[in-house]
C-alpha cells in the first residue's frame, strides 16, 4: 500500500517533469530552426549584396557595400569572407599603382579614390579586427592616393598588405598599422600623425614629406642591408633600391626607440623632441635634419652624414 501511495504521490511530479522535458526539446528544436533560418537569410543577403557590387550604378554598388558591412556586424562566421570580398573589390576598382605612380606628386593634391572604393576601404578600416580569423586585407599594388576617413572613428588596418601601394597624400592620422606590410609603398606627403607603425615592414617605403608627428615607430626595421647589395654568384655590388626615404618628413615627438634606420634618407627631416634612444642611424643621410630636443642616448650615428644637422654631436 505504501508503494502504491508513493507512486500516486509521484505521478503529478513525473508528469510535470515530462512536460518540462518536452517543452525544452521543443524550444531547442525551435532555436535550431531559427538559427538555420537566420543563416539562410544571411546567405540570401550576402548573395544579393555581392550581386550589387557588379552593378553599373554607383548607388547600387554603395548599397551592396553597406549591406556587407551590416552582415559583417551581424555574423561573426561570415565576417572573414566579407573582409576578403571588400578588399578584392577595392583592389580591382581602385586601379593599379603601377599606373598612378607615373603621375607627379605636385605641390597640391585633389585626387581621391572613387566613392565606392573609398566606402569599401572605410568599411574595412572600421571593422572589428578580432573577428578576422587570420584573413589579411590585401590592397597591394593599389592606387589609394588621397585616401581619407571621415569622422573620428578609429582606423584599424593592422597586418594589412599594402606593398607597392600608392598612398601619396593619404590621411591616416592615428591609424593602427601595426605589423602592416608596406614594402615599397609610396607614402609621400601622407598624414601619419600619431599612427601606430610598430612592427610594420617599411623596407623601400618612400615617406618623403610625410607627417609622422608623435607616431609610434618603436623597434621598426627600415634597414636596407647597408646600402649596397652583392650578387652571391657574380660578386657584383649594386646600389640597393629598398632603402627608406624620410626626406623632408616631420617626425617631431615620434617614438623611434631601438628603430633600425641605417642608410635611411633623413635629409631636411625634423625630429624635434623625438625619442631615438638606442636607434641605429649608421650611414644615414642626416643633412640639415633637425634633432633639437631629441633623446639620443645610445643612438648609433657612425658613418652618418651630419652636414648642417641641428642638435647632433658632430662626432661619435
Amino acid at each position: 500500500m505504501q508503494l502504491i501511495s508513493l507512486i500516486a504521490v509521484s505521478l503529478p511530479g513525473l508528469a510535470a517533469l515530462g512536460a518540462l522535458l518536452f517543452t525544452w526539446m521543443q524550444v531547442g528544436q525551435a532555436s535550431k530552426e531559427l538559427r538555420i533560418s537566420e543563416q539562410g537569410q544571411i546567405t540570401s543577403r550576402f548573395n544579393a549584396a555581392v550581386g550589387n557590387l557588379g552593378s553599373q550604378s554607383l548607388d547600387i554598388r554603395l548599397g551592396g557595400i553597406y549591406a556587407l558591412q551590416r552582415i559583417m556586424q551581424d555574423s561573426a562566421r561570415d565576417h572573414p569572407v566579407v573582409v576578403s570580398v571588400l578588399a578584392a573589390f577595392a583592389q580591382q576598382h581602385a586601379g593599379s599603382s603601377a599606373e598612378s605612380l607615373k603621375a607627379p606628386l605636385g605641390g597640391t593634391f585633389d585626387h581621391a579614390p572613387k566613392p565606392d572604393v573609398q566606402a569599401a576601404i572605410v568599411t574595412l578600416a572600421r571593422r572589428d579586427p578580432d573577428r578576422d580569423a587570420g584573413t589579411v586585407i590585401d590592397l597591394s599594388e593599389t592606387d589609394l592616393r588621397g585616401l581619407h576617413f571621415p569622422g573620428k572613428a578609429s582606423i584599424r588596418l593592422p597586418r594589412a598588405a599594402l606593398s607597392g601601394a600608392d598612398l601619396r597624400w593619404a590621411f591616416l592620422n592615428g591609424a593602427d598599422l601595426r605589423k602592416a606590410y608596406l614594402y615599397n609603398a609610396n607614402m609621400d606627403s601622407a598624414d601619419l600623425e600619431k599612427a601606430d607603425l610598430m612592427g610594420a615592414n617599411l623596407a623601400g617605403t618612400s615617406l618623403t614629406g610625410a607627417t609622422l608627428k608623435s607616431a609610434n615607430l618603436r623597434g621598426t626595421d627600415v634597414t636596407c642591408g647597408g646600402g649596397v647589395l652583392g650578387d652571391p654568384e657574380t660578386g657584383e655590388v649594386v646600389e640597393r633600391t629598398d632603402c627608406v626615404s624620410l626626406e623632408l618628413a616631420s617626425l617631431d615627438g615620434a617614438d623611434l626607440r631601438n628603430a633600425k634606420m641605417s642608410d635611411t634618407n633623413l635629409r631636411d627631416a625634423t625630429l624635434r623632441g623625438a625619442d631615438l634612444r638606442g636607434a641605429d642611424l649608421a650611414r644615414s643621410n642626416l643633412t640639415n635634419a633637425d634633432f633639437r630636443g631629441a633623446k639620443l642616448a645610445g643612438a648609433k650615428l657612425g658613418g652618418a652624414t651630419r652636414t648642417g644637422a641641428l642638435g647632433l654631436p658632430q662626432k661619435g
